[in-house]
């Protein structure tokens, strides 16, 4: 089975990966777009993040900019690099070797070895690229799991969530080439929390790698407590929990478009549930076992923390 992360690198991204990497599927390739911060910084949280970790996948350069849009960032909240902290950032690494993510995903999905799911944990212009240019291979994607998208409201503003927001031509445009979107949204994702204290099981266990973990989840979770919330929500992490433990979801099937006009509307995402008003075209996750969640999340950073 072939598995790819589509990601614009934040700290959560970084989390949702380790999750996947202490799961049982093996990570054929990893894309990078632009999101949470300018594609250069997200190549640099790759290389950082591959040096600390001991990623052996290949990291591959995608989108910088979206279809149509300008480029958005969340460095309003989530600071220069797109990764807060407390104290410890990630360390200077060598630049990744530059490689196109296009062209690495045609290849991918060329080699006909078994199904192929991506889990997106961004924007998806690197999908919407890949669907304009080759639909005969986009067309061999037989799941993709997407973080993104609010059934009932937004986060980056009133009606949009950040990775819908960011490039909602793309999401347009992988809805209208018919790919097996499953929508992961902001509501699914606020029931799987993190707490000020989850950070004191990392500050227990010796490393310099626990302590770089502790530091960057707490950076995380102070983004909730300076907005006078007790938790903050695990959000990439959630996706790729139920991307490696799909029964721990519910997903029920909708007609999913993304509003592409609007002054407060761009970037929503409209979810229509009844089939009598639209054909379905994508599935989101309507419940989920949040503490079953919660355990899948930290225990692969755990895990991590103590190699």
């Amino acid at each position: 089975m072939g598995i790819w992360i589509d990601t614009d690198m934040g700290f959560d991204d970084i989390a949702a990966i380790l999750v996947v990497a202490h799961s049982d599927l093996a990570i054929d390739g990893v894309s990078l777009v632009s999101g949470n911060a300018p594609l250069s910084h997200v190549q640099a949280n790759a290389a950082s993040a591959a040096a600390v970790f001991n990623w052996t996948f290949p990291i591959h350069t995608g989108r910088e900019l979206p279809v149509l849009c300008k480029l958005e960032t969340a460095q309003s909240i989530l600071g220069q690099t797109g990764i807060p902290t407390t104290g410890r950032s990630l360390p200077p690494a060598d630049p990744l070797h530059v490689s196109n993510a296009f062209d690495a995903l045609s290849n991918w999905l060329s080699d006909g070895n078994g199904p192929k799911r991506i889990l997106a944990l961004g924007p998806l212009t690197n999908i919407a690229a890949l669907a304009l240019a080759r639909p005969d291979l986009a067309a061999r994607i037989d799941e993709l799991t997407w973080m993104g998208g609010g059934v009932t409201s937004g986060n980056h503003t009133a009606s949009a969530e950040f990775n819908a927001f960011a490039d909602p031509e793309a999401l347009a445009i992988v809805l209208a080439h018919g790919l097996p979107l499953r929508m992961i949204d902001l509501d699914i994702c606020r029931k799987v929390l993190a707490w000020p204290e989850d950070v004191a099981h990392f500050r227990k266990i010796a490393g310099e790698k626990a302590q770089l973990l502790a530091d960057l989840l707490e950076g995380y979770v102070n983004i909730a407590i300076s907005r006078g919330r007790q938790a903050m929500a695990i959000y990439d992490p959630t996706a790729a929990a139920i991307f490696v433990e799909p029964d721990i979801a519910t997903l029920r099937h909708a007609r999913i478009n993304a509003e592409l006009q609007g002054q407060h509307t761009r970037g929503r995402t409209v979810v229509e549930m009844r089939g009598s008003h639209g054909q379905f075209n994508a599935h989101f996750a309507a419940e989920i076992d949040a503490e079953k969640a919660r355990w899948i999340i930290f225990d692969a950073l755990l895990r991590e923390a103590g190699r």
